[in-house]
């Protein structure tokens, strides 16, 4: 079976106290119940959160839809992005099969990072690391108007800024993630061809804006 893994790189550094680290925990609940209704992403989506404050952990490993069960996350401390970007590539290289002669492996993960401020890490030793993996679409997102979005952009071309960290905004972005996922199983099951960029994700609510 090859699984469509999906990674959640979460901002949980101090400045997403209060309502942003609460909207982020609903809006993980309303990604996975979502997804839970659909056959194909039931089928084939895998789900991981790594979160980033002071330093990176993975809070859940690459789990299957049905047995998800999202720990608490509280927001302290710095924005290790690099750490983050580091953990991801070495989850990648564990957690994902890689398609060899003999055995067609796990597509390529699907990624959506979020963060609210810039990194206070050496964030582009980070980045070197996650760049030698071979990602599907990598979305990142600016939760407000903190976030460096030169730094997200050197990441991913596809960067998308919420105007706040408010509860309502997260939420709008993680039920786009959670179509986002729906579109990328059904492709997967129906064609057996990877998303391949923004234009094949579902658009985007007026929430979510894209970073040109």
């Amino acid at each position: 079976m090859r699984r469509l893994p999906v990674y959640l790189v979460l901002d949980t550094s101090g400045s997403m106290t209060g309502e942003p680290i609460e909207a982020v925990k609903n809006g993980v609940q309303i990604l996975i119940s979502s997804l839970r209704q659909d056959p194909y992403a039931l089928e084939t989506a895998y789900l991981s959160v790594i979160t980033f404050d002071s330093s990176a952990k993975q809070i859940v490993p690459l789990t299957e839809l049905s047995m998800f069960q999202m720990p608490d996350i509280h927001a302290s401390g710095a924005t290790a992005l690099g750490d983050a970007l580091t953990l991801l590539a070495n989850k990648i290289d564990s957690e994902v099969t890689k398609t060899t002669a003999e055995v067609k492996g796990d597509w390529k993960p699907l990624i959506f990072l979020m963060t609210d401020g810039g990194p206070t890490d050496n964030w582009k030793n980070g980045l070197s690391e996650f760049q030698k993996r071979k990602a599907g679409v990598v979305v990142a997102c600016a939760a407000g108007q903190g976030a460096d979005t030169n730094v997200l952009k050197q990441i991913t071309e596809i960067v998308v800024q919420l105007d706040t960290a408010d509860s309502a905004t997260i939420k709008a972005f993680f039920k786009w993630v959670s179509a986002s996922v729906s579109t990328g199983s059904q492709k997967v099951e129906a064609s057996g061809i990877e998303v391949g960029g923004l234009n094949e994700l579902p658009p985007p609510p007026p929430e979510v804006n894209i970073v040109v």
